[in-house]
């Protein structure tokens, strides 16, 4: 059996990166080196010790291509995280997603897409929505 232990994102500049997704997650930097650093849950949060790290290595070369894994993230209000994303330095990107999709692309500093998928409703959230 595995555990996913982290999942490593390649940087020219991985503790600006890492700072970036610090303030994106609300996560901590519980390790440094000019080479590598490391952003885990909040200490004692239901995420500590369960969701993978995120370590940024560090990497002679920058991004060329879309990625071929990406983050999905969940908020609570599309409009307000997308806003807040934007204030921390990221970027609306096309990747060929179109119109009338209910999730917002976006990349970070270093140019990683990622996902800003719609708020849950309450339905979904209380488990009330059944498969059709």
């Amino acid at each position: 059996m595995l555990k996913m232990q982290a999942i490593c994102v390649d940087s020219s500049d991985p503790l600006t990166l890492a700072n970036f997704w610090r303030e994106v997650l609300g996560w901590r930097i519980t390790w440094e080196t000019e080479n590598e650093v490391v952003l885990e849950p909040p200490e004692g949060s239901p995420q500590d010790g369960v969701a993978a790290d995120v370590i940024f290595l560090k990497v002679p070369e920058f991004k060329q291509v879309k990625n071929r894994l990406h983050f999905d993230l969940r908020p609570d209000v599309q409009e307000n995280e997308v806003a807040r994303l934007e204030a921390l330095g990221a970027q609306r990107v096309s990747v060929g997603q179109g119109d009338g999709v209910d999730w917002v692309v976006m990349s970070d500093p270093e140019g990683n897409e990622f996902d800003v998928l719609r708020a849950y409703s309450p339905e979904e959230i209380s488990g009330t929505l059944t498969a059709e």
